[in-house]
């Protein structure tokens, strides 16, 4: 079988294309010297010349014009195998889809992922950093394997195994009056500016729980959908909130504390949902013993 030069004939397209050997080293990303290089050793090994070059002009000989249309669609044909293959190589890629509460997602799972990714070069994580209801869904409708999300109250159409639980503690600028106590009661946070984190997130749903008449006695001033975004509040002055302790773990402001809140102490638990029936890939089961294990060290 003989040995196709598609390098050299790429060079030799170019070079007919352009008309010049600037131009088409420059299409090429090429030195002239390393395009004028291929296509010699192209015509060597046909042993003719395909392209006449004088100071004024370049052109084809009679042999470079019969291999033209020839060479364009053996370059074609083979561009189209090509992007044939790449993409599916893309589609063959390891894929895992998962979902993630916005809390852990920020700071935790890039821990996470930076040593499961490691020893799993070449995986696609597909992250679905949504509420723990939309995760919820997602799980449901087959769209994430699995979630890391709040466990609340049992679905007949999945599991949820527990990983962790972890208390909701105030956070408040660091020179606040309430900065340096060990621990603070919900009494007293009746005068603070609060800071509310949506009024169906299960954060919010947990915490409304937790007091029950005495939740509306407190004086909730600005309302937000994201955890991140009080912490920020909080960052810019406005006043004050409570979230998870794992929640504040991902805040980079040096200027805000956390402080645990007693009276009732409030807490909530993260699993890992499935669907019931539903075995995992091997690789959706990796990851999420990986994220057992790092939950099981904090």
């Amino acid at each position: 079988m003989e040995r196709i030069d598609f390098l050299g004939l790429q060079a030799f397209l170019s070079i007919a294309n352009w008309g010049s050997f600037n131009r088409a080293a420059a299409s090429l990303n090429l030195s002239q010297a390393a395009l004028s290089h291929r296509l010699k050793k192209l015509e060597d090994e046909l042993g003719v010349k395909l392209v006449a070059r004088t100071t004024r002009q370049v052109t084809l000989t009679p042999a470079g014009v019969e291999l033209l249309p020839s060479a364009l669609r053996i370059v074609e044909e083979l561009s189209r195998l090509f992007g044939t293959l790449r993409k599916q190589g893309r589609e063959n890629q390891d894929v895992v889809r998962f979902g993630c509460l916005p809390t852990i997602a920020t700071y935790h799972l890039p821990i996470i992922l930076r040593g499961f990714g490691t020893s799993h070069p070449g995986v696609l994580f597909r992250v679905i950093d949504h509420s723990a209801t939309a995760i919820i869904e997602r799980v449901r409708a087959g769209d994430a394997e699995f979630g890391i999300t709040i466990m609340s109250a049992q679905h007949y159409d999945l599991d949820i195994a527990p990983i962790h639980q972890e208390s909701f503690v105030l956070v408040c600028p660091a020179d606040h009056t309430l900065a340096w106590a060990k621990a603070v009661t919900w009494s007293d946070l009746q005068d603070e500016v609060m800071i509310k984190i949506g009024e169906q997130t299960g954060n919010n749903l947990l915490i409304a729980a937790g007091l029950g008449g005495r939740y509306a006695d407190m004086r909730w001033v600005y309302e937000v959908h994201r955890v991140a975004t009080a912490i920020g509040m909080v960052s810019g002055g406005l006043g004050v909130t409570v979230v998870p302790r794992l929640a504040f773990q991902s805040a980079q402001d040096g200027g805000i504390v956390a402080v645990p809140v007693r009276g009732p102490s409030i807490s909530r638990t993260i699993g890992i949902v499935t669907r019931r029936g539903h075995m995992l890939s091997p690789l959706a089961e990796s990851l999420s013993r990986a994220i057992r294990d790092y939950f099981g060290t904090l």
